[in-house]
């Protein structure tokens, strides 16, 4: 892809062409079997093929007229949302950020106020903020030390089933298994960590792979401890200070003399998921200020310069896979308090896969843009469930454009981790990506 600053190249008709039809060609190839070939059962139970030649059509030529168009109009140059706003309002825009911040955080605040007689809205809040955590969790590992891993699920089950197995077999609290949860994640961090000191890039990457799926084979295949398929149920629910939930004489709402409602623990449980994440993000960036965070980032930049500084890249690789394990295993406790039951189908690739778009999308290394990110998109989930057919075709869409235009994700900006004089953010567009400067 051309660089933002780079400037439009000459028109080339015939290239421009060329490239319409090769993207017209690769759209054809996928969208064949998805769109132009439908299966559906018939009268008999036999397999029967509907065409829709049609609708096929219609996309491809859409991707060749939209390619042609970019390939002309463009011609080579990047898109700069920036390039198309005055410079004031670019710049009240990256002022605005600290303020767009704390009106995000009154709005989370007051959500179980204005959306207490809506349970549905409530479990979806509960679930934005249970992957804003997990995406706080990755962000130390992939935004802030530049470790790819697509095995963070195995930490959240590990977290979810320590919680569920110490409340079960020795009976203690949740507020006790809650820390040894976390503990116990942050371990299988380092478990993780020690063999893939050497690796990098796509190494690594698979490596956390079959880490994930090594954790959920051993869920499912030790049935005498963890369940197995049938997994764990019955697991304690979370209490008030020693309260429970419940409409007894020594329940909250006695308690406290309120008429008993089952939102009073969705209200709970919501306020102590957010508290979780708050504490996240408040201890994510104070390390960043410490040297242990500045060692991340420097290994993100350039680990060989790390190396001839004298930063012990070993030391710095297994505090980061332990932290962002460990913040893991705390979503994995709330989660397994919150559902009162798990199984191994909880914790498949297809979790890992979200949380990491939650982070890239939103901006590696933007704790703002992260909790925006898993926002937008388990809520615009919600929001287009009654299109399901199409949702994921949408979706899949609006992912591509953003890593296409907006590489750096959502929310661009770095704020520096020290700062000389006034603390100003580090704007996009001088924020290069080491990976991409390696390639070129």
């Amino acid at each position: 892809m051309a660089n933002e600053s780079e400037p439009a190249k000459p028109l080339d008709l015939p290239a421009a062409v060329k490239e319409a039809a090769i993207a017209a060609l690769v759209a054809l190839g996928l969208f064949m079997l998805l769109i132009g070939i439908r299966t559906d059962q018939g009268p008999t139970g036999a397999l029967v093929f509907t065409t829709r030649f049609g609708a096929l059509a219609a996309i491809v030529a859409a991707v060749f007229v939209a390619t042609l168009i970019r390939a002309t109009l463009l011609r080579g140059a990047g898109i700069s949302v920036a390039r198309l706003l005055p410079a004031s309002v670019s710049t009240a825009a990256s002022a605005l950020t600290g303020y767009a911040a704390a009106a995000f955080l009154v709005f989370a605040l007051i959500v179980p106020i204005v959306f207490y007689g809506n349970r549905y809205l409530l479990d979806l809040a509960i679930l934005i903020a249970t992957y804003t955590m997990l995406g706080f969790g990755l962000n130390i590992v992939v935004g802030l030390a530049g470790l790819l891993d697509l095995g963070y699920v195995a930490f959240y089950a590990v977290g979810a089933y320590s919680y569920a197995l110490i409340a079960h077999y020795l009976g203690l609290s949740f507020w006790i298994c809650l820390p040894l949860a976390g503990i116990l994640a942050a371990f299988a961090g380092l478990l993780l960590g020690f063999p893939v000191l050497r690796l990098r890039g796509d190494y690594l990457a698979i490596v956390t792979l079959g880490f994930g799926e090594i954790i959920r084979l051993i869920l499912l295949n030790w049935q005498n401890f963890t369940g197995g398929p049938n997994g764990i149920s019955a697991i304690p629910r979370p209490s008030f200070f020693g309260l429970p939930f419940n409409p007894s004489e020594h329940g909250f709402a006695a308690t406290f003399g309120l008429a008993y409602s089952p939102t009073h623990r969705v209200v709970f449980l919501y306020y102590l998921i957010l508290a979780l994440a708050l504490l996240t993000n408040w201890v994510t960036l104070r390390l960043r200020r410490l040297p242990i965070g500045r060692a991340w980032e420097a290994l993100r930049e350039d680990e060989v310069a790390c190396r001839a500084l004298g930063v012990n890249t070993t030391t710095t690789k297994l505090t980061a896979f332990a932290m962002g394990a460990m913040f893991g295993g705390f979503a994995g406790a709330f989660f397994a308090t919150r559902q009162g039951f798990i199984s191994p189908e909880s914790f498949t690739f297809a979790e890992s896969a979200l949380v990491l778009a939650i982070v890239v999308l939103g901006g590696m290394g933007s704790q703002l843009g992260v909790a925006i990110a898993a926002t937008v998109m388990l809520g615009g989930f919600e929001l287009f469930r009654e299109f399901d057919q199409y949702r994921m075709l949408v979706f899949g869409g609006a992912m591509v454009a953003i890593v296409i235009y907006r590489p750096r994700g959502l929310v661009a900006t770095r704020t520096p981790s020290v700062s000389l004089r006034d603390h100003k953010d580090i704007p996009a567009a001088i924020v290069r990506d080491a990976r991409t400067e390696t390639a070129a």
